[in-house]
């Protein structure tokens, strides 16, 4: 099944956000993609390749951004325990799903939850 061009774009843009935070790298457990930082996954992106509905699924702290999330068509608390610690799914090719500026404000929230102090620091210096 192909994957929606506007769905794809998006992801493509939320992935190119997330990797571009300090500290952050990509890896591939389970065979889709995270993005990571200090070892910890702060996004994960699952796969592009039609395989799997698009989506990302990230960790809102935040009641408000949280509750936001959830209102996203077809979005879901993660699953294997992870939705009780704040991680939200967010099926991208849904219609109406979020902009991708949205997405992306969640990516950083989701950063910020996980990354150190001093990574947190340096983003808020670079954003300055």
């Amino acid at each position: 099944m192909a994957v929606p061009k506007s769905a794809l774009t998006k992801w493509e843009r939320v992935r190119g956000f997330a990797l571009g935070m300090p500290g952050a790298a990509e890896e591939f457990p389970w065979g889709e993609s995270v993005a990571k930082v200090n070892k910890k996954v702060f996004v994960f992106l699952g796969t592009d390749d039609g395989s799997y509905p698009l989506g990302i699924t990230v960790k809102l702290t935040d009641e408000a951004a949280h509750a936001h999330a959830l209102t996203a068509p077809g979005a879901e608390r993660a699953g294997y325990g992870l939705g009780k610690s704040g991680w939200v799914r967010v099926p991208l090719e849904e219609k109406g799903t979020p902009a991708a500026d949205l997405l992306c404000d969640w990516v950083e929230e989701s950063y910020r939850t996980i990354a150190t102090k001093k990574l947190v620091a340096e983003l808020d210096a670079r954003d300055a």
